[in-house]
């Protein structure tokens, strides 16, 4: 996919759906669901366990909002960057993803909250 001619709004149909599994999947401790579209790299590095512990030592409760802020274009990726509320927090964070193409399927290959 040549990610350079996508449009924002095609980009966040794209990457919207994505981040809200992902964060469906973490807020219900869903492993599996967590992970279903991330890349094997990232399916390494994010492992059952290193998400059970993530869960464990979670303080600042569950995803909320999140609000739009950037999309970053790359021929070969694309990162979209959101505003990010948490249920037990007032502090705001940033949420970031990284979608590209393996495959023939657009695959998160990094994800943070920071």
């Amino acid at each position: 996919m040549d990610f350079d001619k996508l449009t924002d709004e095609e980009i966040l149909n794209i990457a919207n759906p994505l981040m809200d599994n992902l964060m469906e999947g973490s807020s219900e401790r869903n492993h599996q669901k967590h992970t279903r579209d991330f890349t094997d790299r990232l399916k390494a590095i994010v492992t059952e366990e290193n998400l059970l512990k993530q869960w464990k030592e979670n303080k600042i409760g569950e995803f909320s909002k999140r609000e739009f802020l950037s999309i970053i274009h790359k021929s070969d990726s694309i990162f979209v960057v959101w505003k990010q509320w948490l249920t037990n927090s007032h502090e705001e964070f940033l949420a970031e993803i990284c979608i590209v193409e393996q495959a023939g399927k657009l695959l998160v290959d990094h994800v943070w909250i920071r």
